[in-house]
């Protein structure tokens, strides 16, 4: 009831069980940090170990496996490298772009109010907010 009062209140709804699982795949999620290992290395050994996609963050490597895959590509890995954090999680197929301010303000909020729910434990998402617009909100 607390996640539906807080979508309710930022101008969103609860859907049906499963009706926006087709926007998103389900995925292993190994991540390294930056500090501990060559991208052009850390790419390599990903890649040789069965990792399906390879992502370069701010302070981290972000590898993309199968679900089935995930813990055996761990393992190689962690021979060359420590693993900050492994996971299954969902990755978005298609990201919305968010293209004007008051729409990235109300997401902004929802995602506060969602995240300060004792019940939730983790939010996914598939939009994007451009940089520009993030800085402008931020100020």
């Amino acid at each position: 009831s607390e996640v539906r009062h807080a979508l309710t209140k930022h101008g969103g709804n609860l859907g049906s069980a499963g009706c926006v699982s087709y926007l998103f795949e389900s995925v292993g999620l190994i991540e390294v940090s930056k500090n501990s290992i060559d991208e052009d290395k850390l790419y390599e050994l990903s890649i040789e170990a069965g990792a399906l996609d390879f992502e370069s963050a701010e302070g981290s490597f972000f590898i993309y496996t199968s679900p089935r895959e995930l813990y055996n590509v761990k393992d190689i890995l962690e021979k060359s490298v420590p693993v900050e954090k492994s996971e299954l999680t969902f990755r978005p197929t298609t990201l919305v772009q968010i293209s004007d301010e008051d729409s990235a303000k109300k997401i902004l909020k929802l995602l506060d109010a969602l995240d300060e729910l004792d019940d939730v434990r983790q939010v996914i998402a598939n939009f994007d907010i451009p940089k520009e617009i993030l800085s402008k909100i931020m100020d």
